[in-house]
C-alpha cells in the first residue's frame, strides 16, 4: 500500500487530527470527471488512512449535489456519490469535516454519439506494446516500480517497448493498410516479474486502473498516441479487463469489502488480510460452458464465475455495486480523457453475465455508436452467438456488439493442414461454421482472426505462404469484422510449446541494435517483402469497398476440392475461390452461374491478372483467386 500511495496520479497532501487518529487523503478515483454526460451521477472513492471516520463531506459549488456518502468495511476508504446534472465545467471544492480538496469537472470534447467505434470497414492490428517498438528516450528503469527487469533474450520478461515506440511508426500502419490499432493493456501492472513463475509484461494484472505503466509511458503518451493515430485516420482499441486485477492492486491487501473480491469464506471472513498469496483461492476451471449450460451444476458455474484465472490474479466480485460502478466509470473515463474508438474486453463470460450487460448498457446508451469486442473463447457458433447483443438465445441481454469468432479460428487452423475432400476436411470446416452464421443477430460484427497473442502463429514454425495467404483472402472478405496479429505481414512465426513468449517475439526494428528493419522495404529480406506487398495490397483494396462491408453473402458447398464464396452490392461481384488441395484443381465455372451469370471476364486483385470466367478455372495447389467483376 506505501509503495502505491507514493505514486498515485493524484496526491493530495491533506491531513487533519479526528479524536485520537490521523486522517490522510490521499487519492481520489476518478481522478477528475466530466459534465455533461447523459447519467450525471458519479462515484468517488477516496483513498486514505482512516477516511471513514470523516463525519462530514460537503460542497457549496453550483449545480453539484451529493447524494450519499457510504463508508465501507476498511475505514481506508470513502465513497461519494454525486449529482452533476445542474454543473459546469471547473475546479470545485470538497470539504472533508473541516479538509479541502479541489476536484476538477471537465467539458466534454464532444457528445457521446459523436464517438464512432470500430466496424467492419476496418481492420484490427493487434499489437503488444512491450514488444512491438521502443521510443526514442526510453527509460529502462522506472523508479518506484517493483523489481524488474528488461532482458530481450528472455522471451518471458519485459523487452521494453513502449507508446511512444508505437507513435513513432504509425506511417507503418497506413503503408500496410490497417485502419484500427488493439493494444494489449497499457495500465500499470507493478508486480514483479518472474515472482511465483509468472511475468506481466503483457499488461493482464492491472495494479492501478488510471495510470499507464510508466515503462509504457504516461497518460499524455497515450493521449498523444490516440490523437496523432487518429490525424492519420486511425483508430485505437483499448484492451480492458473487469474480470480480474493484479495482486499488487491496493484491493488485495485491503479489501474496501469482504466481497469485493471472490475468495473463499474463511477468508472473506478476514477480509482477505491474511495467506492472500497462499493456495486458498478457488482456481478456474477455464471452462466456459456452464454460463449458458442449462444443465450446468453449481459447482460448475462457481469455478467458471468465481475462480482465479492464476494466482497472481485475484478475482473481482462484479457482483458488489460499488465495485461495478468503478469499473463502469473508469472504460467511460478512458473513452473521454484519452479519445479511444473501442474497447475489447478480456475473458468476457468468466464475470457475471449480469453485471458486464449493465456496464455495455450504460456504454451503448452514452456512446450509442462506439464498439466493445468480449473475448468469448469457445470454438462453437451457438456458443459465441449468444453473448452477441439482442440474441435469442441468451436468457439475458448481453448488450455486447460484437464477439470473437473462435470458431474460424479453430476450423481454418484445421483446416491448412488438411485436404478438402468431400464431406468434412480442409474448407469445408470454414463452410461448416458459416452455416451457423443465422444464430448471430448481427453477423458483420463478429470478428474474426486466424491468430492472436494467445495462440500459435497460424505459420507455425514454418513459413507456409500459400496457406497464409489463402486464410488472410479468406478472413479479410468475409462478413465479418478482421483482426490481424502483428508481424504477420513479415512471416513472423512460433508456437507456445515452450512458453508464449515465443508468440510474443519483438517485431523486427522496433529495437536499439535491431539489425533486421521490417519496418521498411529496404530491410526487409525478398520473401517478407513480397508478403507485406501483398497484404498491403489486398488491405488498400478493402479500405472503402461496399462490397466487402455491405454485400450480401453467398457460400458454395466446397467442390472438387474448390471453396467459393461471392460478396455482392448493386452491380459489384467479389468471388473468393479457394483451392484447399495439395493439388491442381479446376473451378467448374457452371456450378456458379448464379453469381458469374454473363460476366466473361475478371480480375484477380491479388496479382491485377484477368481470368477467362466462360470456361473452367484451373487452379494451381493452395491457391487463392480473389476476382473482382
Amino acid at each position: 500500500m506505501k509503495r502505491f500511495l507514493t505514486i498515485s496520479i493524484l496526491f493530495l497532501t491533506a491531513t487533519m487530527t479526528m479524536s485520537a487518529a490521523k486522517l490522510t487523503i490521499n487519492r481520489i478515483d476518478p481522478t477528475d470527471w466530466f459534465v455533461g454526460m447523459k447519467n450525471p451521477h458519479v462515484q468517488l472513492m477516496v483513498y486514505g488512512k482512516n477516511i471513514a471516520q470523516v463525519k462530514n463531506v460537503s460542497t457549496d459549488y453550483p449545480g453539484v449535489a451529493i447524494d450519499s456518502v457510504i463508508r465501507l468495511e476498511s475505514p481506508n476508504y470513502l465513497l461519494v456519490y454525486m449529482n452533476l446534472r445542474n454543473a459546469k465545467a471547473g475546479t470545485m471544492t470538497l470539504h472533508f469535516d473541516k479538509q479541502k480538496v479541489d476536484y476538477v469537472l471537465k467539458q466534454r470534447e464532444m457528445s457521446g454519439d459523436k464517438r464512432m467505434g470500430f466496424t467492419n470497414a476496418d481492420v484490427l492490428y493487434m499489437l503488444m506494446p512491450d514488444r512491438f517498438a521502443q521510443g526514442k528516450g526510453h527509460q529502462s528503469q522506472i523508479k518506484g516500480m517493483r523489481p524488474y527487469k528488461e532482458d530481450r533474450t528472455q522471451p518471458s520478461l519485459r523487452h521494453g517497448g513502449d507508446l511512444n515506440g508505437i507513435c513513432e511508426h504509425l506511417d507503418y500502419f497506413k503503408e500496410l493498410g490497417v485502419t484500427a490499432l488493439w493494444l494489449t493493456p497499457v495500465l500499470e501492472n507493478d508486480s514483479p516479474d518472474s515472482e511465483r513463475g509468472y511475468s506481466t509484461y503483457h499488461g493482464y494484472a492491472t495494479t492501478d486502473y488510471y495510470r499507464v505503466d510508466p515503462r509504457f509511458g504516461t497518460n499524455a503518451d497515450y493521449r498523444h498516441l490516440c490523437d496523432e493515430a487518429h490525424k492519420k485516420g486511425l483508430k485505437v482499441v483499448m484492451d480492458m479487463i473487469f474480470n480480474h486485477s493484479g495482486f499488487e492492486h491496493p484491493w488485495t491487501h485491503d479489501m474496501p469489502t469482504h466481497d469485493w473480491l471472490n475468495l473463499p469464506q474463511w477468508l472473506k471472513e478476514s477480509k482477505g488480510t491474511s495467506d492472500s498469496r497462499g493456495t486458498s483461492f478457488l482456481q478456474t476451471s477455464y471452462k466456459l460452458t456452464p454460463v449458458v449450460d442449462p444443465y450446468a451444476s453449481k459447482v460448475d458455474l462457481r469455478e467458471t464465475t468465481e475462480g482465479w484465472f492464476v494466482s497472481t490474479m485475484p478475482d473481482l466480485n462484479q457482483h458488489n455495486p460499488h465495485l461495478m460502478r468503478y469499473l463502469i466509470q473508469n472504460s467511460i473515463w478512458w473513452i473521454e480523457t484519452v479519445g479511444i474508438d473501442g474497447i475489447r474486453m478480456d475473458t468476457y463470460p468468466y464475470a457475471y453475465a449480469d453485471a458486464m450487460a449493465q456496464w455495455m448498457k450504460e456504454l451503448d446508451e452514452e456512446y450509442p455508436n462506439f464498439n466493445t469486442v468480449g473475448e468469448t473463447w469457445v470454438t462453437e457458433p451457438a456458443y459465441t452467438a449468444t453473448w452477441q447483443k439482442d440474441s435469442k438465445l441468451a436468457k439475458t441481454n448481453s448488450f455486447l456488439k460484437t464477439v470473437m469468432d473462435f470458431s474460424f479460428f479453430d476450423k481454418l487452423n484445421k483446416a491448412k493442414n488438411e485436404e478438402t475432400d468431400a464431406w468434412w476436411e480442409g474448407l469445408n470446416r470454414l463452410y461448416g461454421s458459416f452455416v451457423y452464421d443465422y444464430l448471430y443477430p448481427n453477423p458483420s460484427s463478429v470478428m474474426a482472426f486466424i491468430e492472436n497473442h494467445d495462440t500459435d502463429r497460424f505459420l507455425g514454425n514454418g513459413r507456409d505462404t500459400l496457406a497464409l495467404k489463402q486464410a488472410l483472402a479468406l478472413l479479410l472478405t468475409v462478413n465479418r469484422i478482421p483482426q490481424l496479429y502483428y508481424g504477420t505481414e513479415v512471416l513472423m512465426n512460433g508456437t507456445k510449446e515452450i512458453t508464449d513468449g515465443n508468440v510474443r517475439k519483438d517485431f523486427p526494428g522496433g529495437f536499439p541494435g535491431d539489425t533486421h528493419n521490417c519496418f521498411t522495404s529496404e530491410g526487409r529480406t525478398r520473401a517478407e517483402q513480397q508478403m507485406f506487398s501483398w497484404l498491403s495490397r489486398l488491405l488498400h483494396w478493402r479500405q472503402g469497398n461496399e462490397c466487402i462491408t455491405k454485400g450480401t453473402q453467398t457460400q458454395f458447398i466446397p467442390y472438387g476440392g474448390i471453396y467459393v464464396i461471392a460478396r455482392q452490392y448493386k452491380e459489384r461481384t467479389v468471388l473468393v475461390v479457394l483451392n484447399g488441395t495439395s493439388k491442381p484443381a479446376s473451378m467448374q465455372v457452371g456450378r456458379y452461374a448464379e453469381i458469374i451469370g454473363k460476366t466473361k471476364r475478371a480480375k484477380d486483385v491479388l496479382t491485377n491478372r484477368y481470368y477467362d470466367l466462360t470456361t473452367d478455372v484451373t487452379m494451381k495447389p493452395r491457391q487463392s483467386l480473389v476476382l473482382e467483376f
